[in-house]
This record gives structure tokens, C-alpha cells and sequence, in this order.
């Protein structure tokens, strides 16, 4: 969802790429359908793994947030480039269990979340700020 949010509202200034320690192969419908129905593309979604953008030859990243609660207690691969990196916890949607209407909250309140902090993330004078100052004001957006 995140790659969704960013690419729609961080372009033409960011790419973003979402991908996961443990990737199934698909993207989960209900993230899908919380993206469609933001009115946001769905086409270029798929499941990833992050080994894919720890190579030397990938696209060059400026900054890598983590996002799930689950990623915070995991060790991450050291990206290229050594980008800005930061953890956003927010509750992972698909450890949801119960009624189809509790799953669907739960990706609608993730999907909230990272709305909100992607916007947020949007509004920093980031031409203007040092790579120190953006890490400091950026981890301290990562620990709502």
C-alpha cells in the first residue's frame, strides 16, 4: 500500500518499491481493493522480496522505511548506497483474524496510517535539509 500512496502522491520526485523479508507471491486483495477504492493504480503491484533491492545493480534509494510492526524485530539487509533508513510501525493488516469487515478495517487503518506519514514525509523541505537533519526529523516521524 505504501508503494501505491508514494507513487501516486510522490511523483515526479520519488519511485517507490515495496517489498517484504517474506514475500507470498501475490499482493494481498485486500490491500488491492483498499488501493482501488483510494482511487490509486494497482497495475505495477506485485510481491517482492527486499533481497531484490539489496543488490548492487537496483534502483538507487534515498530512503528505506520499514513499515510492518513484525520488520522492526528483523534484521535488514545493508541497502547500496547506504540511503536514509527509518522504521514506521504500523500493525501488519494480514495478522488480522476474524470477519471479512475486521479484516477490511484493518487494511483501511493501515492504509490511513501510511497516508498520513507519507504525507506528511511529502511536506519536508527535503532539497533544503542536510542528510543528518533529514535522518533526525525522519526517525522521529518513525516513532509515532
Amino acid at each position: 500500500m505504501a508503494e501505491a500512496i508514494l507513487n501516486h502522491k510522490g511523483r515526479p520526485n520519488f519511485t517507490a518499491y515495496s517489498a517484504g523479508s517474506h514475500p507470498l507471491g501475490l499482493v494481498r486483495p485486500a490491500a488491492l481493493k483498499q488501493i482501488e477504492v483510494s482511487r490509486m493504480t494497482t497495475d505495477a503491484l506485485r510481491s517482492k522480496s527486499w533481497d531484490e533491492f539489496a543488490k548492487p545493480d537496483t534502483p538507487r534509494m534515498d530512503f528505506v522505511f520499514t513499515v510492518c510492526d513484525n520488520a522492526a524485530k528483523e534484521m535488514c539487509p545493508v541497502w547500496p548506497g547506504q540511503p536514509v533508513t527509518a522504521h514506521w510501525g504500523v500493525p501488519d493488516p494480514a495478522a488480522v483474524k476474524g470477519s471479512p469487515e475486521q479484516i477490511e478495517r484493518a487494511y483501511r487503518d493501515a492504509f490511513m496510517i501510511l497516508d498520513r506519514r507519507i504525507t506528511l514525509f511529502l511536506s519536508l523541505p527535503l532539497s533544503t535539509l542536510g542528510r543528518l537533519v533529514i535522518k533526525k526529523g525522519i526517525d522521529r516521524i518513525g516513532r509515532q
